[in-house]
C-alpha cells in the first residue's frame, strides 16, 4: 500500500481503538515516526494529512528539516544535553526527558531563545536496562524540582515505551500503570509550568492496547513507511 493508504488504515485502527474503550478518535494525535526515512516519504505522509513528525536523532531533524514541507517536529529519542542547543527551536516538544539536569539545560536554552519548551517525562514503567526513563517512584521528585527550578519548561505529561511483546495484550499492565500516573498529575494541580495534556504512548506493534489503555498519542513509524532500511542509519 501506499504510505497515504497505510496513513488511513492507522488512522482506522486508532479510531476503533478509541470508540472501544468509550474515547473520542479525535483526542489521539498520530505522531509518524521518520527513523531513516528521507524528506519525500515525509512529505509523502504530511500531504496525507499527518501534522506532526517525530525523529530519534537531534542531527536527523537538523539534515532533514529544510527539504520537510511545514509540520510539528517532535525528539522521542534520548537526548544528550550537549546537543539541547542545537534542537530547542527546532521542535515542538522533546519527549525523553529523564533527568533533572537534561530539563535545566533545556530551560536555560529555551530561556537563551525567548520560549516556553513542552516536555514528556520518560518513565521506565518495564524497569528495562536497555531503556532510558525514570523509575515511577522518582517521579513526584522529578515534576517538583523540574517545576521549581525551570521557568522556560512545561511539563506537559509523560511518555513511555512498553516492551516488546509478540503479543501485543502482553503490554497492557504496562500502558495501564502509565495511564495511572499520568492521571494522578492530569487531575492534579496545572500551573504555567506543571499543564499534563499528553500521554505518549504505543508503536507500530501495540498502539492499538495503548489508545485502550488512555494514550492520546502514539507514534508510529514502520505502520507508515514500511521496514527501515538500518543499515544506513549511521550514514
Amino acid at each position: 500500500m501506499s504510505i497515504k493508504e497505510n496513513i488511513e488504515e492507522v488512522r482506522r485502527r486508532i479510531r476503533e481503538a478509541a470508540i472501544r474503550s468509550g474515547r473520542n478518535p479525535e483526542d489521539v494525535t498520530l505522531v509518524a515516526v521518520t527513523k531513516l526515512h528521507e524528506a519525500d516519504e515525509m512529505n509523502e505522509a504530511i500531504d496525507a494529512g499527518v501534522t506532526d513528525i517525530a525523529e530519534n536523532k537531534v542531527q536527523e531533524i537538523l539534515r532533514k528539516k529544510e527539504d520537510v514541507k511545514p509540520v510539528r517536529w517532535h525528539l522521542i529519542g534520548h537526548l544528550q544535553t550537549n546537543k539541547v542547543r542545537q534542537i530547542i527551536d527546532q521542535v515542538v516538544m522533546i519527549h525523553s526527558v529523564d533527568s533533572v539536569k537534561l530539563a535545566k539545560e533545556i530551560d536555560k536554552r529555551a530561556a537563551q531563545h525567548g520560549l516556553v519548551m513542552d516536555i514528556l517525562i520518560q518513565v521506565n514503567i518495564a524497569h528495562e536496562d536497555s531503556k532510558f526513563g525514570i523509575d515511577e517512584d522518582d517521579l513526584d521528585r522529578m515534576i517538583r524540582e523540574i517545576a521549581d527550578e525551570c521557568s522556560n519548561v512545561r511539563i506537559s505529561g509523560l511518555m513511555c515505551i512498553a516492551p516488546f511483546e509478540e503479543n501485543p495484550e502482553d503490554t497492557r499492565p504496562c500502558f495501564r500503570e502509565a495511564k495511572r500516573l499520568y492521571d494522578k498529575y492530569a487531575n492534579g494541580e496545572h500551573t504555567d509550568r506543571i499543564d499534563f495534556k499528553y500521554l505518549s504512548m504505543g508503536m507500530t506493534n501495540d498502539f492499538e492496547v495503548a489508545v485502550e489503555e488512555g494514550s492520546n498519542m502514539v507514534r508510529v513509524g514502520t505502520a507508515i513507511f514500511g521496514n527501515r532500511d538500518y543499515r544506513s542509519e549511521e550514514k
